[in-house]
This record gives structure tokens, C-alpha cells and sequence, in this order.
């Protein structure tokens, strides 16, 4: 059965689980799935650039936001952004009495980016990250993941199915099958990325 759609997906989770009862938990455990897969997907199809016009000191980070990849000015001239740690960039605040400027550095605060300096003018910020996935629902029947590793949204279902399921057998096989199906669309990506590009990958050993 080929797996497109939210409803297909529960439907498959139903027949692989062999149960006709969880029609109504079905949906939990793919969002827990999700929950996981943000943390552990990382796809060229997850990044996203968002632009912004700020003069403070601080900018909301979009509401879909997972992690930075790179932050920086545009305008009369690009500018990549240092990334600092909170105490580094208060320090460097401080040292320099909270003067106004250009932005050269950032760092998270709060949910929020924190510049330094504060800058003098209207800036336009360029940021470009990860983002969360578009969660299955009736309303969103289906999303970039699904359509191109169903096996991925299938096997990471049926893993946290487990605690509900109770010493079910067949865990550490989904956990493997999980495992694997994750590393492939990583790997995917990476292969995308560097595809004719003459770089030769380096893979890490563990």
C-alpha cells in the first residue's frame, strides 16, 4: 500500500500495529513521531530564509523556527553575523558602553535574536534555518517528508506506538527500521547538497 497521504498513513500504522482499536490514539503517536523527527531530521527541504527590517535589539525568531544556519545583514552590503555566546556578547556590551552601530554579532535570548551592537538605523536581517515540519493533520493531509520517506513518518509511528502498546516484541525492530529510514533522508540531503559540486564527502566513522 502506498503511503501519500495523513489518512493512509494512519490506516498502515493500523495494519502493521494489527489493531483495529486505535483509531483514536493512531494521531497521537504520529505527532510524537513528528516531535522526534525534528530533532533528528535534518533535510535541505527543512531550510527556509526569512528577511526582516529591525532597529533594535532584538528580533523574533520565525514561529517555525528549529535552528540557525547562518544569520546576516543586507542592503548596501552583505555582512555575515558572529554567533556569541550570551556572556560573550554582553561582555563585549559592556566593554563598549552599549554603543549603537552597524551589527556585527548575535545570540539567542529569550526566543529571540539579540544584536550587537543595538543598531543605529533601520537594518535588514537575512536568516536562514531549519524549520519544523508541517504537522499531519485532516487539514494538512501530507507534507515534503511524507511524500519522499513515507517509511520514515512510518517507522518512527510505530516506534512511539510502543509505550502505549506495552512490551510489544517488535520494538526493537521499528526502533532499527526508524533508525535507518532517518539516516537515509539525512544522507539524501547530504548527497543533494555536494551533488556536482567536485567535493568529495567525508564521512564520519562512530
Amino acid at each position: 500500500m502506498a503511503i501519500t497521504t495523513y489518512d493512509e498513513l494512519k490506516s498502515s500504522i493500523a495494519e502493521w500495529l494489527n489493531r483495529s482499536d486505535l483509531t483514536s490514539v493512531i494521531p497521537t503517536f504520529i505527532s510524537l513521531a513528528e516531535a522526534d523527527l525534528n530533532r533528528k531530521v535534518r533535510h535541505w527541504r527543512m531550510e527556509k530564509r526569512s528577511t526582516a527590517s529591525t532597529s533594535g535589539q532584538y528580533l523574533d525568531l520565525p514561529s517555525d523556527w528549529l535552528e540557525l544556519i547562518r544569520v546576516k545583514t543586507t542592503g548596501s552590503g552583505t555582512m555575515p553575523l558572529d554567533m556569541l555566546s550570551q556572556d560573550d556578547l554582553a561582555e563585549r556590551r559592556a566593554w563598549r558602553n552599549d554603543i549603537s552601530g552597524n551589527i556585527s554579532a548575535y545570540c539567542i535570548t529569550g526566543g529571540q535574536l539579540e544584536f550587537y551592537p543595538t543598531p543605529s538605523d533601520t537594518q535588514t536581517v537575512e536568516i536562514t534555518y531549519y524549520a519544523t515540519l508541517e504537522a499531519l493533520d485532516d487539514e494538512n493531509a501530507t507534507n515534503w517528508l511524507l511524500s519522499s520517506h513515507p517509511d520514515v513518518y512510518l517507522y518512527s509511528a510505530l516506534l512511539h506506538a510502543a509505550p502505549y502498546l506495552q512490551d510489544d516484541p517488535r520494538v526493537s525492530v521499528w526502533g532499527g527500521l526508524a533508525q535507518q529510514a532517518v539516516s537515509a533522508a539525512n544522507l539524501e540531503s547530504e548527497k543533494a547538497r555536494y551533488s556536482g559540486a567536485g567535493i568529495r564527502m567525508k564521512l564520519r566513522s562512530f
